[in-house]
């Protein structure tokens, strides 16, 4: 079978990590996804969800800056995947208080609410997803998009708290959070019982050759054998789902049909890419804290397994102690940089080739 830009993950490297969320989920377990932005962690949660023929309640936390924009964010979830007639029904009999309903704004939470009365909204609102499940025979699965970024509100950790201890007790529900690896150890080992951690790493050389030329034989696309293209279009991804997947779509857009992609072809499309991905790292590194930057900057010029060492902090004018250590768990934090385990790689290659060129 040919593939294409929307091949499943399974079938290019993912085949372990999908076959143990499908197991997870179809035995009403929790999941942590960890891994880089580009991993694939989305795409694969989505067609484990499909495999088990379930509900996704999708949350993106990122758009959560408070209790009350959580709640708004997970009733519109359950307005896109329940009938109009139930919810409003539901509002009339149990929750006309704190929520409103109609064909047009669909279920909303009522504003200027106390902090009483959010957090009975709240536990009101966590009873749905298992009326769902219960109304509809199907599972539910809660996917939490950069599950994480709810901390900066939820600072005590009440909210998690709860929901998960809500979500444990339902059956038919499913929790997904969505997380960088960074949050793999921010959990004791009994949440670890609970909750079955799962971790995408970059995909092999192999792998994603293979898929690339199937994905570029669909185009009539074929790497030059007696050139380097297919070297250089692996040293430039790094076994980067996402970056790969932009540079073969640049690939296609620039390329004739039925031709062979050489060096040449490949140093353009990777030019093109980095200028049309210029303003989005600009805009990235304008949201990092300065230290971060210098940092990532550092190791993207001069790569090293040991930048706390006293050598690599004087050769690039680092702060030493407190400072640096921060500046690498923000970092890893946001999925920018691999941790110790991967020598403090940047996760992200066409971040760092562009980074190498804007610096040289």
């Amino acid at each position: 079978m040919s593939l294409d830009l929307s091949t499943p993950l399974q079938l290019i490297g993912r085949s372990v990590e999908f076959g143990r969320i499908v197991e997870v989920l179809a035995q009403d377990g929790d999941l942590l996804i960890t891994g880089v932005p580009g991993s694939g962690r989305r795409t694969l949660v989505r067609w484990g969800v499909a495999e088990v023929g379930a509900i996704a309640l999708d949350i993106d936390c990122i758009r959560a800056t408070d209790g009350e924009r959580f709640l708004q964010l997970l009733a519109e979830a359950i307005s896109q995947n329940w009938e109009a007639g139930k919810i409003q029904h539901w509002v009339a009999e149990n929750a006309s208080e704190f929520f409103i309903f109609d064909s047009e704004t669909k279920l909303k939470l009522i504003r200027s609410l106390n902090q009483k009365q959010l957090w009975q909204a709240f536990e009101m609102l966590l009873a749905l997803p298992q009326m769902i499940a219960v109304d509809l025979d199907q599972r539910v699965v809660i996917i939490l998009q950069s599950f994480p970024h709810i901390r900066s509100w939820d600072r005590n950790g009440l909210w998690e708290m709860t929901f998960r201890r809500k979500i444990n007790e339902d059956s038919h529900i499913n929790y997904v959070l969505i997380a960088t690896i960074a949050e793999t150890g921010n959990y004791s080992q009994e949440d670890q019982n609970h909750l079955e951690t799962i971790q995408l790493p970059p995909l092999s050389h192999d792998v994603l050759a293979m898929w690339a030329r199937e994905i570029l034989h669909t185009a009539k696309l074929t790497f030059d054998p007696r050139s380097q293209a297919l070297q250089l279009f692996l040293n430039a991804v790094q076994g980067h789902i996402g970056d790969a997947m932009a540079l073969i779509r640049r690939l296609q857009i620039s390329c004739k049909p039925d031709s062979l992609i050489t060096e040449t072809d490949l140093q353009q499309a990777i030019e093109g890419l980095l200028k049309d991905l210029s303003m989005i790292y600009e805009s990235l590194l304008m949201l990092l804290p300065a230290n971060q930057v210098h940092l990532l900057e550092c190791l993207a010029l001069d790569p090293t397994e040991k930048p706390q060492s006293r050598d690599y902090i004087q050769k690039h004018g680092l702060s030493r102690g407190g400072s640096l250590q921060g500046a690498l768990t923000g970092l890893h934090h946001k999925g920018l940089i691999y941790g110790a385990e991967q020598g403090y790689r940047l996760a992200m290659p066409l971040l760092a080739l562009w980074l190498r060129q804007r610096l040289s």
